[in-house]
């Protein structure tokens, strides 16, 4: 549209009524190519840019086309993936106090993993001297099974050797378990003990910097 044009457009806006707006919306319309303003915002600009003018012909500001499904789509996305980023930072603050709540020093980090290991290792010890003591009495068994080598065992040694064969199973299995936490209770201190020199600085006596 041509300067001219558009100034009688305007003039033409200008001279409706002005029903109390101080401004008014001008597009080009998508069916027939050509610019269509008015005093409330035409049906025509709803789903497109468009311009804002004062009751003097200025342009006052230019407003951008609604989002389309996919950038809709789009932004709750983002949204979405930046309250996940603020409830992780919060989580991060909150792990990164309690960590330095419950360690005055670095020595206290090595003391509490310790602490914690040893306790994972006296339970498995305590299993496997209760498997021990179980085979030894499965071996005392044995013996009997032996004499029933060509025969059906009794039904009470039967059960006997199963209820053994099963708790040593028990043991066994808990001491996997054990050693799966001792694993990860050395994995945990490691990152702690990370951590806490990242947010402290303080490094466990003998520890180098690497060059």
């Amino acid at each position: 549209m041509t300067p001219s044009r558009l100034s009688l457009v305007l003039l033409a806006v200008l001279a409706l009524p002005a029903q109390g707006a101080n401004e008014f919306y001008c597009c080009q319309s998508p069916q027939t190519t050509r610019r269509v303003c008015g005093d409330t915002l035409p049906p025509a600009c709803r789903a497109q840019a468009y311009r804002v003018y004062d009751r003097a012909g200025n342009p006052i500001r230019d407003v951008a086309p609604p989002p389309s499904a996919e950038e809709k789509q789009a932004l709750i996305e983002a949204a979405q993936q930046q309250k996940r980023d603020e409830e992780n930072q919060r989580e991060q603050r909150r792990r990164d106090q309690a960590l330095l709540d419950t360690y005055a020093l670095p020595a206290d980090i090595d003391m509490a993993q310790k602490k914690t290991e040893n306790d994972i290792q006296f339970a498995i010890q305590a299993a496997q001297s209760r498997i021990e003591a179980t085979l030894q009495r499965r071996r005392k068994l044995d013996n009997e099974v032996e004499f029933y080598k060509k025969r059906s065992l009794p039904p009470e040694l039967e059960r006997d050797m199963k209820a053994l064969n099963h708790e040593i199973q028990l043991q066994q299995e808990l001491i996997a378990v054990k050693e799966g936490e001792l694993r990860q209770i050395r994995d945990k201190y490691t990152v702690d003990r990370q951590r806490y020199q990242e947010l402290t600085g303080r490094r466990p006596a003998g520890s180098q910097r690497p060059r």
